[in-house]
């Protein structure tokens, strides 16, 4: 960082900072919705044929939603989503500090004690408990974490990583 920058890094705003992780989300979605709609469909389509084929049996059969075709499937959505997670949201915070939307909001993800950008073991640890947890909705409580953490408003993501945001 330039002379005065570790000075000057200030934690920033819950609203800027939620506003950069919106955009990050709705990019890393329409990345993930590429691979999950045609799948998604496919699967649909799957299940429908299993369905119809059990009412033209005649018979009372179990039709598992989850089965070799549909789990397959589901398996690429989720690889697309580690993947994208970790070309958008990792790779970007080692070598800049910062996503597209932090770029955008003008933030970024420093070190706790050196300021400067996280290393690669700091920036995927942060990026996994953000987001493992958030796909199982207690993650809600690890980002809100930041409204009252004092001085540094750090997610849980940020706890774990040793990082806080800046702008």
């Amino acid at each position: 960082p330039p002379p005065g920058a570790k000075a000057a890094a200030r934690p920033a705003g819950l609203g800027r900072r939620l506003a950069a992780r919106l955009l990050d989300t709705v990019v890393l979605g329409a990345v993930t919705a590429v691979a999950a709609v045609p799948l998604g469909t496919k699967a649909l389509d799957h299940i429908d044929a299993k369905i119809e084929a059990a009412k033209q049996s005649g018979e009372t059969v179990t039709v598992w939603l989850l089965d070799g075709t549909t789990s397959v499937h589901l398996a690429v959505v989720l690889a697309v989503l580690l993947l994208g997670g970790v070309l958008y949201e990792v790779l970007p915070t080692v070598k800049w500090g910062r996503t597209l939307g932090k770029k955008l909001m003008g933030l970024e993800v420093r070190d706790i004690e050196g300021h400067e950008a996280p290393g690669l073991g700091a920036a995927l640890r942060r990026w996994l408990v953000y987001s493992v947890p958030g796909l199982l909705v207690v993650g809600v409580v690890g980002v809100l974490w930041c409204v009252f953490d004092k001085p540094w408003r750090q997610c849980w993501h940020d706890k774990a990583a040793h990082t806080f945001v800046a702008g």
